[in-house]
């Protein structure tokens, strides 16, 4: 599997998006995250660690907690393959819509 597939796997689960819209506001600890989801610590900690090995989040020790925080790299690695999928999905409409006025160009043309 590669590292964008991780990625859209990683974000797949509903939590682990949770997670992802909580990081994108800032770090947070576990116990943070867990205040904030219907989920337990021990639930939060399996999400991060998916989110981590698909590198979408990076951790930081902090005493003896643990300070989770988005990747860059692995979100903008992300963003760069929906933007691909958005510039296709236009240029496919451009090819269509311009099809379209040709066609009916030639059928005002006698």
């Amino acid at each position: 599997m590669t590292a964008n597939q991780e990625g859209w796997s990683a974000v797949s689960d509903p939590t682990r998006r949770l997670i992802v819209e909580r990081l994108a506001g800032g770090s947070c600890s576990v116990r943070e995250l867990a205040d904030d989801l219907p989920v337990t610590r021990p639930a939060v900690s399996q999400h991060l660690k998916v989110l981590k090995d698909a590198g979408l989040v990076s951790e930081r020790a902090a005493g003896t907690r643990r300070i989770y925080r988005l990747n860059p790299a692995g979100v903008i690695a992300l963003r760069d393959q929906l933007d691909t999928f958005w510039n296709r999905a236009l240029a496919g409409y451009a090819d269509v819509a311009e099809q379209d006025v040709t066609d009916e160009s030639s059928k005002e043309t006698p």
